[in-house]
């Protein structure tokens, strides 16, 4: 049966309240509704690459913003994709931030010319309670109708004219990857920021009434007079404003009358408890009013407006949900997804990671055939490009890991698994909203713990954000893939199909979730004991990922990775470069020597004995005869070099606490680094082998510099068990200051980060302890 979708009312023309505004300013519009709605999909096709992420002000609540043309000849407006969510009465943070710029609460951000409700075509009665709530807050208001290709398929009928009739407001139906309906939307966002405020279609019982209107009355303005203006007796330029302030007053009233908690204001707490007292004399469940009213309202709204040409069928989401959230198959679903993505990852990552290792090589040997031996040519070569570079060899697997996490969840999948770790959240007393955050954490940690906010119980989220650290974020992935490309990848596959290395990444991932899940049991039977609540969750229905959402999501995510290289790896390149440069090593003592000749010297290229010597890079002149002994006194140079910097006495300083867990002093200098941001453990090693007596010709990149790495006694500084426990070491241990940083911001204290570092860095030096150790006992080198 062909469906067709009817087009919306005209909307009513009224008095403009200030003729021609729209086109002398920029309006503001935000962008309101449920999770899973089509609201990113909209905001995405309305702003284009026009957008920006940022967080509002004092909170870690993500503010993402964009320019959107509603008409050649006007301004860009600004549009505000504020955070999903199902009604105004605020919980979390999130749904607090958006309440407060619809209402106009937040001084930071403008307060909303025109607010544009996103509702599912496919769950209108669901979506249409936010849009009530969005009506009595007496902002101009526009509906876009989502998810129409869904509803055709599904056989709904809904009339577009009808509904918008029934809320009096304008209803545009849109197709926001088809682009359909966006031109539509704009011109009925322009309208309705010049018209007069709509009015909420439901009304309470005369009772609740006459108190809201008392309560209303407490904020009203007076004239000179003493008398409140009405909307009859103002002007057509004023009428809009006087009902506008009239509504915000009717629904100030309405969530004072009808919260938990008694208002703030002095002068209204004794008037909202005897308006309280009141009602409860005529209605004992007099608070579940405006709940039942709103309901009854919508369900007649829904009735009048949709069609189900096909009632009681079975649809293919509920028949693909009975194998994904199967109690057996759901979990080996999951897990067999995971090792795909893992597997798919290292497999198409390694072309171009060769080419981009390859590019950055043949750069360094660019820049140092180009310039002059000198400081500043080492600085470029071994801090700068080999720094950067060795961050920025694993920007393709970080790309495909941010498309496979958006795949899931743009086509509906992220909510199932969440709902199939319910159980074992719940059996370690986590809430079930606890997944989210922690499967955001695997792409960073950052986002992950703000995620977290829509957690209510204030200990299941600090237990969540506890935790969330442990899930191998991106930032880890180039760390294991050095370690495996250096030791794992000349393995045979197993079963003739998964590589070894992905079966060692698949581990390292399971060790964190294993003990995340410990950790979260202990301190949820300790110091943060409390019974979970049940689990509320959406889940959507399946569906296409939509491109644009996911392009918007890896150039966002990867840009982001990039731009971290470009300032905090760049940074700790450079200050790296200097701690291994400095001071200087006179070459004929072995000394160090911050003198002027030596400094003069190694500036210019030339040396008493006829060789350069550079930041840790000997550079010979000397004939061809005897090269190999020149080469060898070379690389004693240099070792000479590193150690005697300052970054070689910092790693000789704690070789002792880790020489237990399998590593030397260089691999100490990385460790430290690394408490900066963990993926600059590969620029320390790129920095730190270059300086080093193993930067020779035959191993020009970093894995070979690994590989022949060499202690004091001529034995390997790496093996494939140091590897291991270097690897272990970092999925357990907190490196990284950001993720430090919105801790505290989050806990607002410092007891709870400290704390957290703490513990997770005993924690992996205990494990990495017993994976070395235990190794060598076993046999294991």
């Amino acid at each position: 049966m062909t469906t067709t979708l009817k087009s919306p009312a005209p909307v009513l023309e009224t008095a403009p309240t200030q003729a021609g505004d729209a086109a002398t300013r920029p309006l503001t519009v935000a962008l309101a509704g449920n999770p899973n709605a089509g609201k990113t999909s909209l905001f995405n096709a309305l702003t284009g690459l026009r957008q920006k992420v940022a967080n509002y002000p004092g909170v870690t609540v993500e503010r993402k913003d964009g320019h959107w043309q509603l008409a050649p000849d006007l301004p860009d407006a600004q549009l505000i994709d504020l955070p999903g969510l199902y009604s105004l009465d605020a919980n979390s943070i999130d749904e607090q931030i958006a309440r407060d710029v619809i209402t106009g609460r937040l001084t930071s951000v403008p307060k909303p010319d025109c607010i544009i409700a996103v509702v599912d075509a496919t769950n209108l009665e669901r979506n249409l309670y936010l849009a009530t709530q969005l009506l009595e807050t007496g902002r101009p208001l526009v509906v876009a109708l989502t998810m129409i290709d869904l509803a055709e398929r599904h056989k709904l009928e809904i009339d577009a004219a009808r509904l918008s009739d029934a809320l009096g407001v304008p209803v545009v139906p849109v197709v926001a990857k088809l682009r359909q309906g966006l031109d539509a939307l704009a011109a009925a966002v322009l309208r309705a920021a010049e018209s007069a405020p709509p009015v909420a279609g439901w009304r309470l019982s005369a009772e609740a009434e006459r108190e809201l209107e008392a309560l209303a009355a407490l904020d009203a303005p007076v004239n000179g007079d003493g008398i409140t203006p009405t909307v009859a007796a103002t002007t057509d330029a004023a009428t809009t404003d006087v009902a506008t302030d009239a509504s915000a007053r009717r629904y100030g009233a309405l969530v004072e009358l009808y919260a938990e908690e008694l208002p703030e204001e002095a002068g209204h707490q004794a008037a909202v408890a005897s308006a309280r007292a009141r009602l409860a004399e005529g209605n004992p469940r007099w608070w579940q009013e405006p709940l039942l009213a709103r309901y009854n309202w919508i369900e007649g709204v829904a009735r009048r407006t949709v069609r189900d040409h096909k009632p009681g069928r079975t649809r293919r989401t509920d028949r693909i949900d009975r194998f994904v959230t199967h109690r057996f198959f759901g979990p080996l679903i999951l897990f067999a997804l995971m090792l795909l993505i893992l597997q798919t990852i290292f497999s198409w990552a390694q072309l171009p990671m060769d080419v981009i290792d390859g590019g950055f090589g043949r750069l360094g040997e660019l820049v140092r055939a180009t310039l002059a031996p000198g400081l500043l040519t080492d600085l470029l070569v071994d801090g700068v490009i080999a720094g950067v570079g060795g961050v920025l060899v694993f920007l393709p697997q970080i790309l495909l890991l941010f498309f496979f996490i958006s795949l899931l969840e743009d086509s509906g999948y992220m909510a199932r698994a969440a709902f199939l770790m319910d159980r074992l959240m719940r059996g370690v007393g986590l809430h079930g909203k606890a997944f989210m955050p922690l499967l955001s954490s695997f792409a960073c940690a950052i986002p992950g713990i703000m995620a977290t906010r829509t957690i209510e119980n204030p200990k299941d989220r600090l237990a969540t954000i506890l935790i969330a650290p442990f899930m191998s974020c991106s930032a880890r992935l180039p760390v294991y893939t050095l370690m495996i490309a250096a030791f794992f990848s000349r393995q045979e596959k197993l079963l003739g199909v998964l590589s070894v290395g992905v079966v060692i990444i698949m581990a390292m991932y399971l060790l964190g979730i294993v003990v995340a899940v410990a950790v979260a049991w202990v301190l949820k039977h300790t110091i943060l004991k409390s019974p979970p609540p049940p689990l509320v969750l959406e889940l959507p229905p399946y569906r296409m990922p939509n491109p644009v959402n996911v392009l918007q999501t890896i150039r966002s995510r990867s840009w982001m990775f990039v731009r971290r290289a470009g300032t905090v790896i760049l940074a700790i390149s450079i200050l790296l470069w200097a701690l291994v440069t400095f001071p200087r090593v006179n070459a004929a003592t072995g000394d160090a020597d911050g003198g002027a000749a030596a400094a003069t010297a190694n500036a210019t290229g030339s040396a008493p004995d006829e060789r350069a010597t550079t930041a840790g890079r000997d550079e010979t002149v000397q004939p061809a005869a005897g090269a190999s002994n020149v080469a060898e006194a070379v690389d004693g140079d240099a070792g000479e070099q590193i150690r005697q910097s300052y970054a070689g006495r910092l790693g000789h300083l704690i070789e002792p606490a880790i020489a237990p867990l399998g590593f030397d002093w260089k691999m100490g200098i990385g460790l430290v680094a690394s408490f900066a941001a963990r993926e600059t453990l590969v620029s320390t090693l790129s920095i730190v082998y270059n300086v080093g007596e193993d930067a020779t010709e035959e191993s020009n990149s970093l894995i070979e510099a690994v590989r022949n790495a060499r202690r004091a006694d001529g034995s390997p500084a790496w093996t494939p068990l140091v590897a291991v426990s270097m690897m272990v070491f970092f999925v357990l241990a907190c490196q990284c200051m950001s993720t430090i940083a919105i801790v505290r911001r989050e806990t607002n204290s410092w007891r709870w980060p400290l704390f957290m570092v703490s513990y997770m860095l005993l924690l992996a030096y205990v494990a990495s302890f017993i994976t070395y150790q235990g190794g060598r006992l076993l046999g294991f080198s």
